[in-house]
């Protein structure tokens, strides 16, 4: 279930006008656009966006982008992005890493619905005049990028329906391979980038009942292999997405320093689809709630914001 709190009536014109006042002065209102865009779904955010061009000539996240700074900054700004527009930013600003963030890529592919990557993949084109397999091809090598490139590209089925004797079967292909620690084999790949997601659950539990353990517990051989830390990914996406997040949140929180990015990512992501169910699983595995880890471990407006986009908050 979703927890942001978004009413369902309001005014795009009146909002566009009220962010507007906030940015006029000599400060902005930080609370006025978290009271109003931290409580706007989608559909209503881009409402918005299209009257506050149309009112004042100018883009609303280019407004946002020159008003505010740090970690507030990205994460408002990330949120009134479309959401396929969105996942095409964070694709393009994980590829441009250093070393690009194989994860965050995979977590997009795997998690979103076959019409939600194909809608991604056209934002990403429009924005930055490269297809998405392009830049993953040009910035990736190896295993990596066979998989990658697999995943991205895929428009899986999205039905419900699955064979047993397929999941049979192919559990037992990936049996063999993880034996033969062949785990850059073509049917690796081909089973992971092409199956429907119900049928790969069937699969990988099929798996689990056959062999007596997880499919990615076979996938640790070299725990320092980036490749099989890839396909770990891969599976966890689509064999339980909230877990994946909640385990993503985990790690965000607990490393040296938080890292607000992923933290953000998720919360911003998940607030209008499943981010109570995957508090709930933080909770149950950390004995502490996702509320009281935000209030002690950020500040200030992004910690407003965050909060806000939890339901922590009334409109």
């Amino acid at each position: 279930m979703a927890t942001i709190i978004a009413p369902k009536e309001f005014s795009p014109i009146q909002d566009a006008e009220n962010i507007k006042k906030a940015c006029q002065g000599w400060g902005t209102d930080e609370g006025a656009l978290i009271s109003i865009l931290g409580h706007r779904n989608a559909n209503q955010r881009k409402l918005i966006g299209l009257a506050y061009e149309e009112i004042y000539q100018e883009d609303l996240i280019q407004q946002l982008k020159s008003e505010l700074s740090g970690d507030f900054e990205r994460a408002i700004c990330h949120w009134t992005l479309d959401p396929a527009d969105r996942d095409a930013v964070l694709t393009n600003e994980a590829l441009k890493k250093d070393v690009p963030d194989y994860r965050l890529i995979i977590e997009i592919a795997c998690i979103r619905s076959p019409e939600e990557l194909l809608a991604v993949r056209r934002a990403y084109r429009y924005r930055y005049k490269h297809s998405i397999e392009e830049d993953v091809a040009s910035h990736t090598t190896g295993d990596i990028r066979k998989l990658l490139a697999a995943v991205v590209s895929a428009y899986r089925y999205d039905g419900y329906e699955f064979d047993t004797q397929m999941a049979d079967s192919e559990a037992g292909i990936l049996r063999e391979e993880i034996q033969e620690k062949a785990f850059n084999h073509e049917e690796f790949i081909r089973i992971l980038s092409t199956r429907s997601k119900a049928q790969l659950k069937a699969t990988f539990n099929r798996y689990r009942d056959i062999h007596g353990t997880s499919i990615t517990k076979g996938l640790l051989s070299d725990p320092a292999d980036n490749y099989l830390a890839a396909l770990r990914t891969t599976i966890r996406c689509i064999r339980d997405p909230q877990k994946y997040y909640a385990k993503v949140l985990r790690n965000a929180i607990n490393t040296v320093g938080t890292d607000e990015d992923a933290l953000s990512r998720v919360i911003i992501s998940r607030a209008e689809r499943d981010l109570k169910d995957i508090k709930e699983i933080y909770f149950k595995r950390n004995n502490i709630t996702l509320e009281n880890v935000i209030d002690r471990d950020t500040s200030g407006d992004y910690k407003a914001f965050l909060l806000a986009l939890l339901g922590n908050d009334e409109v």
